[in-house]
């Protein structure tokens, strides 16, 4: 009889964490249906939500992200915050006696593995973007092994504990048997037209949202469809603002998506930030799609992300500072370019790594050695 697995994975914040984190969960399940498995994250972070809709455990600790600059008074009540939390992580590994730790980012994370390390415990980072970050630095250094999405990550991670495997994506999105006349009917919208998916990631993107609210005239003027994800947090206002400039018929507007294979099913064009998560599910969909980098993120992680396509001719990019004034102008040119829409499908799938959860899991299973 086999020992009985226990794996504990860490992190979250945003969903470009918490869907690699949970697709590993369900590849570590798929070849052993007995894992016991136990989320750790951040407490008023959407994974103590997310992850429990998955049919998962999880623990949450007070960890936050420190203010800056780093010398504000504030960050007092942080630092005291991420020493319980570390302490915390301690008690729920002694207890719980994982034999891996995997890590995929966000505060939680940095808590968890830290504390993995410390007890001796392997530990398993699964790396997102294309320029590291500090925690996971840090990590490296004791870490078992570390599973990447983009090639030159050996400049951050030690060569020998590298594994490339690309990033983990919704695995309904990889299933769905939907075509594209039914997933535009699914938002009440003609298979007839051209239509541009505007996502701001989970959380929604200020600037993708002002960008529209810029060129609402355009949008009502053009022969094309929108659908536009808000998010939650600018939902209210922007209906305030549409309730007064009048919203184009040919705009949908939805605060959260929750099925986003319909969603990338009816667009022809997709406007996203360049979270990783985001890039690997278009590498492996195939989508075209116009990168808007988010500069509110570590490193300016998202520009790097973003170029790492754009340089191959894998997708169009707009400034964060230029795009209330371009990106919905060369969103609309864009979608009409059926040439460019091909030559950037046929791209960005040569870029797509599949499988990536089975190949993380086997890895999972592998350091456990049960």
């Amino acid at each position: 009889m086999k020992e009985e697995l226990r794996i504990i994975i860490s992190g979250g914040g945003t969903g470009g964490h918490i869907f690699p984190a949970v697709s590993i969960a369900n590849a570590i399940r798929e070849l052993r249906p007995d894992a016991k498995i136990l989320f750790v994250g951040a407490e008023g972070r959407m994974e103590m939500q997310r992850v429990p809709q998955a049919g998962y455990d999880i623990k949450g600790l007070p960890i936050r992200g420190f203010f800056r600059p780093l010398w504000r008074f504030s960050n007092i009540g942080v630092a005291i915050d991420y020493l319980k939390s570390k302490r915390m992580a301690k008690n729920i590994l002694l207890e719980f006696k994982p034999q891996v730790a995997v890590g995929v980012g966000g505060y939680a994370s940095s808590a968890a593995l830290g504390a993995a390390n410390s007890l001796g415990i392997a530990t398993l980072i699964q790396e997102q973007n294309s320029y590291a970050g500090l925690a996971n630095k840090k990590l490296a250094k004791q870490a078992s092994k570390i599973c990447v999405a983009y090639e030159g990550m050996d400049r951050f991670f030690p060569k020998e504990k590298i594994m490339m495997t690309g990033n983990p994506v919704r695995q309904s999105l990889l299933q769905s048997e939907m075509i594209r006349e039914e997933a535009l009917a699914t938002f009440g919208l003609s298979s007839d037209k051209k239509t541009i998916l505007l996502v701001g990631g989970s959380l929604g993107a200020r600037t993708i949202n002002e960008s529209v609210l810029q060129h609402l005239e355009k949008i009502e003027s053009s022969d094309l469809q929108f659908i536009w994800q808000t998010g939650k947090y600018y939902s209210e206002q922007i209906a305030a603002d549409l309730k007064q400039k009048g919203r184009p018929k040919n705009l949908v507007v939805c605060d959260f998506i929750a099925d986003m294979a319909a969603a990338y099913r009816a667009a022809d064009l997709v406007i996203s930030r360049a979270g990783a998560s985001s890039i690997s599910e278009f590498c492996l969909i195939g989508k075209p799609v116009i990168l808007v980098p988010s500069p509110n993120v570590a490193e300016d992680h998202q520009t790097k992300n973003a170029l790492a396509l754009v340089n191959r001719d894998a997708a169009l990019y707009v400034k964060d500072a230029e795009a209330k004034e371009k990106l919905i102008p060369l969103a609309i040119t864009t979608v009409s370019d059926e040439a460019k829409l091909k030559l950037l499908s046929e791209n960005v799938l040569k870029m797509g790594l599949p499988d990536s959860a089975r190949i993380i899991a086997e890895e999972v299973l592998k350091l456990a050695k049960v």
